[in-house]
């Protein structure tokens, strides 16, 4: 068992359960601290390979999952570690994909779909989830659950 992020540190989700989940840009230089056990990145091409367990979902830039089927399997797998580990998602900015992916999550974790947008721009980033697609991914996440 590994201990989860700090609630404290930039780019970290607080779920209702308790789990907590980093959230980052790969943009941007990896963030001083604890290295994740799991990364689930979000990317129209084959991410950089991590000294960690890396997951890749192909989703292209301002875009939905191309095989929204993988990301749902993959979501739910990086719930259910984010229990005791640490767990990262990643996309170039670290907001859309990431934002999306963090939503979709949150419905997961039981907040209804229609809120989770709000939940994750309130706890993550008012700038997380882009485009109207994604805002009503998130929406239809839920059924599909």
């Amino acid at each position: 068992m590994t201990d989860t992020w700090n609630p404290d540190a930039p780019g970290v989700l607080r779920l209702p359960s308790g789990r907590l989940v980093r959230g980052r840009p790969l943009a941007r230089p990896l963030p001083e601290g604890p290295t994740p056990d799991l990364g689930l990145y979000l990317l129209g091409h084959a991410p950089p390979s991590v000294p960690w367990e890396g997951r890749w979902v192909r989703w292209p830039d301002f875009r939905l999952p191309a095989d929204p089927g993988s990301l749902s399997r993959e979501l739910t797998a990086a719930w259910e570690r984010a229990a005791d580990e640490r767990v990262e998602f990643a996309c170039l900015g670290g907001r859309g994909r990431t934002g999306t992916a963090l939503s979709c999550l949150a419905v997961l974790d039981g907040v209804p779909p229609q809120e989770a947008v709000a939940y994750v721009r309130e706890n993550y980033s008012p700038h997380a989830v882009e485009t109207r697609r994604q805002e009503r991914f998130v929406a239809g996440f839920g059924s599909a659950v």
